[in-house]
């Protein structure tokens, strides 16, 4: 599988994910400037997280400027697997890739530890490598992770099963104790209607080594080498 991960300044997870992906694969995945005005033939993008042009204005938002979005946007209306992960899950609704926002937590405070997540769908390329309903732990590290949309686009999202895990307690239930920042609807990570992008705010790339404390974010990046 040939991957790529895209870097702007101000990233800090782009190395994570590229040793991720380089575990996973056994390939070092291309690693792609902001600036750069094409895009090679690749089997995966991956927008990874940090703090692109330092969260400056909106997170997310002057990112989704840079002329590589120009080709990453050209690339995933194609059908080209995507993944945006915490800045990059900001980067990919600032984009248009992704439909809603991601506001400030709703304690206004940094949140960085575990949480528990269900995955909501597993017939996806993304979460090909867990069941439906298996509640994972993945490590959330944000400020603004607190995803919202309008009700007429949450209905869409649920109706049309494009919420990818919500936010829960150990057993599986998504209610209000289990969501560290106010998200609707318990969303930590969503699909586009063509199932090839996914946004998640949670880390999978920080737990994939049983040296970082688990493996449950591996399962990810092995079912994408597996499928891709």
């Amino acid at each position: 599988m040939k991957a790529a991960v895209i870097v702007f300044p101000g990233s800090n997870c782009d190395r994570d994910a590229a040793v991720a992906l380089e575990q996973a694969t056994g390939q070092k995945p291309l690693m792609l400037w902001h600036k750069d005005t094409s895009l090679p033939a690749v089997d995966l993008l991956i927008v990874p997280g940090g703090f692109s042009y330092g969260d400056y204005l909106r997170c997310g938002a002057i990112a989704a400027k840079s002329p590589i979005m120009t080709e990453v946007r050209k690339a995933a209306n194609a059908g080209t697997p995507v993944l945006g992960i915490c800045n990059g899950f900001q980067v990919l609704t600032e984009s248009g890739l992704l439909p809603g926002v991601l506001m400030r937590n709703r304690g206004l405070k940094y949140i960085c530890r575990d949480v528990a997540l269900r995955v909501e769908r597993n017939d996806r390329i993304f979460t090909k490598g867990y069941t439906e309903g298996q509640v994972i732990t993945v490590p959330i590290a944000h400020m603004e992770g607190n995803y919202q949309a309008d009700p007429d686009v949450l209905k869409r999202l649920e109706d049309e099963g494009q919420v990818a895990f919500r936010y829960c307690a150990p057993d599986g239930a998504a209610n209000d104790d289990a969501n560290p920042n106010g998200a609707a609807n318990n969303i930590a990570g969503i699909f586009n209607d063509r199932g090839n992008v996914l946004g998640m705010m949670p880390h999978p790339e920080r737990l994939a080594d049983p040296e970082l404390g688990g493996m449950d974010g591996a399962a990810m990046f092995a079912a994408l080498a597996g499928r891709l």
